[in-house]
């Protein structure tokens, strides 16, 4: 592996020295998300492989070429799992790629996000330099800010070369409940309940039906499915994958420059949104996906209102930006850490905001 560590070296330097965008990328399976591509393509799927997983510590480390279905299945063999059920969006996903995403599935609320497991990682930086930040170990705190920091970045802070995540046991029960109610109810509901100690793992609203998966002990889930009430859903596994990768019909519709699929983080408690459009509700409340006809300003300027932020996911103009445009401050930081990483401004050049 050494000889693929020195290919990257060279290959940033070379970047480096000639000002010229390189774009990091695993199996691409999430070149559509965020803004525009640039730059000549560094694989990473030559560093791979499991650099080692103790289940007994709940930590695994992983290099970022190495598919994600490959964690999740060395995973499963001793009943464990990545709590925030990351999307992998095609079977070329990998490791690296789902932490520079950080993007996290239906659990994400009640679990965790990404982030949150970050323990440590291993980062080539816009110099060639290999930087190691955190542990392997959930006692060593080291540097876990600056790997979670990583978490999200989109590869536009260096080529994450390794990371270590905590991960979790798989339930040892687990059922999905559904009801019939009007959206304004289910919100209502869903806060109720995630103030009660219930083992709720994941909650999904949409045209008049609210699932709700109950993960846990089985006197837990028992006891919390009385309470809930509701249908039990026999087809809940495939539901909640397809919520997960966005098979479902919900996302699988028609995008375009004229309407696009937003991702909307709202207080729990907001009942409505005045937009046009249909929506789908996540994470008791917390997140909305609206596919909607207005434009991004409208959006945005709704959503701030309500005290939240949007994402273009899918369609749209990216020239309005993917990502809510960021407070002076908190863009004047941002930029000092590109600087800081990545003075040439080589990796991932305009993936997230259109100057870095």
């Amino acid at each position: 592996m050494s000889n693929v560590l020195q290919q990257f070296h060279d290959i940033v330097i070379h970047a480096r020295e000639r000002k010229l965008p390189l774009r990091l990328r695993g199996g691409g399976s999430k070149d559509w998300y965020g803004q525009s591509l640039k730059g000549t393509v560094l694989d990473t799927r030559g560093y791979s492989g499991i650099v080692d997983y103790e289940p007994t510590e709940l930590v695994i480390t992983a290099r970022c070429g190495t598919p994600l279905a490959e964690i999740e299945a060395a995973l499963a063999e001793r009943n464990q799992m990545l709590a925030f059920e990351p999307p992998h969006f095609g079977p070329a996903a990998t490791f690296g790629g789902m932490v520079a995403s950080g993007l996290s599935g239906p659990r994400r609320q009640f679990a965790g996000a990404l982030r949150d497991f970050m323990l440590g990682a291993v980062l080539m930086n816009g110099r060639g330099e290999v930087l190691h930040f955190g542990g392997r170990v959930m006692k060593n705190v080291a540097g876990y800010d600056v790997s979670r920091l990583l978490s999200g970045s989109l590869g536009t802070l260096g080529l994450i070369l390794e990371a270590s995540l905590k991960v979790m046991p798989t339930p040892l029960a687990e059922t999905t409940l559904q009801l019939e109610m009007k959206q304004a109810d289910a919100i209502r509901r869903l806060n109720e309940w995630g103030a009660q100690p219930l083992p709720i793992s994941a909650t999904a609203w949409h045209d008049g039906l609210l699932l709700v998966r109950l993960s846990g002990a089985q006197a837990a889930v028992r006891a919390a499915r009385e309470k809930v009430g509701g249908d039990i859903e026999a087809q809940a596994d495939a539901i909640w994958q397809s919520l997960r990768e966005h098979s479902n019909p919900f996302f699988t519709d028609s995008f375009s420059d004229k309407k696009a699929l937003w991702r909307l983080s709202l207080p729990s408690i907001t009942l409505s949104i005045p937009l046009p459009g249909e929506q789908l509700i996540e994470w008791g409340g917390a997140q909305r996906w609206l596919k909607s006809v207005a434009d991004a300003a409208a959006v945005r300027s709704t959503v701030a209102k309500l005290g939240g932020h949007a994402t273009l996911y899918r369609g749209g103009i990216k020239a309005a930006g993917v990502f809510h445009p960021l407070q002076p401050a908190v863009a004047k930081i941002h930029r000092r850490l590109k600087e800081e990483f990545d003075p040439a401004n080589i990796f991932n050049r305009g993936r997230m905001y259109e100057t870095y």
